[in-house]
């Protein structure tokens, strides 16, 4: 079983920065390879943000365009995608993900809103 947790949601006005992160329950519980989705309201799922893994580069989705960046923290055992230059259409709740034996897990996700 794996249990993912997203932190650092919020309300941001357009132009600024959030810093999201994923991590397993319990502080000594590694994730595995994790990518990040996000869902608007009416709107389907949309793959935001994946990690390098062996000698595959870390892939954003097509809309991020050099705007996030995802990094892992291997001390803290803790994901972190950075979002700059945050619009309205980003507006959405963001959630991790991983794959375990064929099985997704998902976190219960972390709502960012982009409004003046």
């Amino acid at each position: 079983q794996v249990t993912l947790i997203e932190t650092g949601g919020g309300l941001v006005q357009p132009g600024g920065s959030l810093i999201l992160s994923c991590a397993a329950s319990g502080t000594t519980a590694s994730p595995g390879h994790i990518e990040w989705y996000r869902q608007a309201p009416g709107k389907q799922r949309e793959f935001v943000a994946g990690e390098a893994r062996d000698s595959v580069f870390a892939r954003y989705g097509d809309f991020v365009k050099g705007r996030f960046v995802i990094a892992r923290n291997h001390a803290e055992n803790r994901i972190y995608l950075r979002m700059n230059s945050l619009a309205p259409e980003d507006t959405a709740i963001y959630y991790c993900a991983t794959r375990r034996n064929g099985v997704t897990y998902w976190g219960l996700g972390t709502q960012v809103t982009v409004s003046s």
